[in-house]
């Protein structure tokens, strides 16, 4: 199995002591009560997104989302998210709804919600949710704007795993992506040999907790329950903003470009790199 140990868990943390042991070292933590001050963490049930907000259309993606081809990316349909949210309460799906901004939509649910004063630099502009059925998986990439980022969890527990940034050789990340398809479940050393000196870290998610996942960390996510959370990023970094711009443009438009035009050959191309930058041949 990985090289796993499980991240810290805090309550009454202050800016100086976040600061000191998890912002700077870019360590991850979970806040047992940073969501305490937020009528969100009592208030965005089920019953209330499905009662206020159902008919909103929503985008929901499964499994094919990192297929390659000309649907890269794309959903697989748009539907109520009433219609979604039953779909999760009927139990495994495979079925996900994320980088969902509610908030064009509903701006009157920035008011359930406070920006925390744990460290400076938040975007007030991007707060996203998340909603996943039980089972289903999020592969193990990183966030492409290289922001930090406090994933609050409000329905359903996660299983997630972490990795520091210079740990991507060992990961097998793919060129012109933030993504690495192995198997964190099932690792398969012998495709995949560099995967044996690889270090990270494991959590369980529950409602009312927040984890902090640091610039750059690389994170895997499996739905214990069906649940939903929402993330906000902080960046108290220019150079940092932007590295971030620079790896948009550079992952996300030549990525999507060439998998449009060459497929499964353009994976296949990206397979072959990252095996020969990892440094260790399969066996």
């Amino acid at each position: 199995m990985l090289s796993l140990l499980p991240a810290d868990r805090r309550s009454k943390l202050d800016r100086y002591a976040f600061a000191q042991e998890y912002l700077k070292p870019g360590i991850p933590v979970i806040f047992t009560d940073l969501m305490d001050p937020w009528p969100a963490k009592e208030k965005w049930t089920i019953d209330f997104f499905k009662t206020v907000y159902g008919n909103l259309m929503v985008p929901v993606f499964s499994d094919n989302v990192s297929k390659p081809g000309k649907n890269y990316m794309e959903p697989d349909m748009v539907i109520p998210l009433s219609e979604f949210l039953e779909q999760l309460e009927q139990g495994p799906t495979n079925l996900r709804l994320f980088l969902f901004n509610i908030f064009r939509h509903a701006p009157e649910l920035c008011n359930d919600y406070s920006i925390p004063t744990i460290m400076d630099g938040f975007i007030r502009d991007f707060p996203f949710m998340f909603f996943g059925g039980e089972g289903s998986k999020v592969a193990l990439h990183y966030d492409i704007d290289l922001s930090h980022v406090f994933l609050n969890q409000f329905h359903g527990r996660k299983r997630v795993v972490l990795f520091p940034p210079e740990q991507s050789k060992k990961l097998y990340q793919h060129p012109f992506t933030v993504a690495s398809y192995i198997d964190v479940n099932q690792p398969d050393y012998k495709q995949f040999p560099a995967l044996r000196n690889a270090h990270g870290f494991e959590c369980i998610l529950h409602p009312g907790e927040t984890l902090f996942i640091p610039s750059g960390y690389w994170h895997y996510i499996e739905y214990t329950d069906g649940g939903y959370s929402i993330s906000l990023r902080a960046n108290e970094s220019y150079t940092r903003r932007a590295r971030g711009l620079i790896n948009i443009a550079k992952h996300y438009v030549v990525d999507k470009s060439m998998n449009r035009i060459m497929g499964q050959e353009w994976r296949r191309i990206k397979e072959n790199m990252a095996r020969r930058r990892a440094g260790v041949t399969a066996v």
